[in-house]
Order: C-alpha cells, then sequence, then structure tokens
C-alpha cells in the first residue's frame, strides 16, 4: 500500500511540473532569434551549424561550417565564426563579418535596421554606414566556401 501512494504521489509530482515548467521544444535557431528581434533572416548565411545565445545579454556566437561569401547587392565575407549583441532591430559589437566597397573589404561593425516600414538596412563599416534594401536579406543566401583572402 505505501508503493501504490510512493507512485501516486511521484505521478502527481511529475504531473505538476511538467504543467508549471515551460514547454519542453527544441532550441530556437538563430534565425528565429533575428526574426524575434526585428532582424530580417537572411544577415545570416545557410550553413550555421551551431549557435549560442544569451537571451539576458543578448550576446551570440554562430559557427559556420566554413569561411565563405555570399551575394548580396555586394559580397558580405563571414568568418567561420561570428559574434556580437543582438538588440531589437540591431547587432552591435559585431565580428566576422566583412563587407566588399569596390575592391577592398571592411569590418562590419554593426547592422540597424531602420524603421520596417521604409525598407532600409544599414551596416556600420567603420567611418561609412552602407545602406541596402531590407529586402535583400528575406531569407538566407546560399555561402560559398573561400580560403586565404586577405582583408582590409
Amino acid at each position: 500500500m505505501l508503493r501504490v501512494l510512493q507512485i501516486l504521489l511521484l505521478c502527481f509530482v511529475l504531473v505538476a511540473w511538467i504543467s508549471i515548467s515551460p514547454a519542453i521544444s527544441e532550441k530556437e535557431s538563430i534565425y528565429e532569434i533575428l526574426q524575434a528581434n526585428g532582424l530580417p533572416l537572411g544577415i545570416f548565411p545557410k550553413g550555421v551549424k551551431e549557435f549560442n545565445f544569451d537571451g539576458e545579454t543578448g550576446r551570440f556566437l554562430v559557427y559556420l561550417n566554413q569561411s565563405c561569401e555570399a551575394k548580396y547587392e555586394t559580397e558580405l565575407h563571414y568568418e567561420t565564426n561570428v559574434s556580437g549583441t543582438i538588440g531589437y532591430a540591431k547587432i552591435g559589437d559585431l565580428s566576422g563579418i566583412s563587407a566588399q566597397e569596390l575592391f577592398l573589404w571592411f569590418p562590419v561593425k554593426g547592422i540597424r535596421v531602420d524603421v520596417p516600414s521604409s525598407g532600409l538596412i544599414f551596416f556600420d563599416v567603420g567611418v561609412v554606414k552602407k545602406q541596402y534594401s531590407l529586402s535583400l536579406f528575406e531569407t538566407p543566401r546560399d555561402c560559398v566556401a573561400v580560403r586565404g583572402i586577405d582583408k582590409v
């Protein structure tokens, strides 16, 4: 009889724990995190193999299969590891992405979505902010592997 009561108590505790704990689901994808923060999915290319995200600080680290380049209006180069801080409609302290301007590569330090209705996204490359159409970043792009390219 005592054994039956222990089993019933255990079942009751398990049911209570399941009902008050958050639903157990797979970890959010980096693309879902971008979308929840008002950022387009295509900021990161296809090929994200793993990522870490701290919801309290917004810090993230994205791991790609390899260094690669994706074609938007211009070329963007992605290192194997990309890190930064996600805030609403912006990414700051960014490292691991470079943008090509003419024949030079410039590190992207931040990304900001302007008022969504304007349809613009800005990449901070140091001395200037490159402006792109937000529609270019609606979906993740294919990223072509590159090796041994020197960036400025």
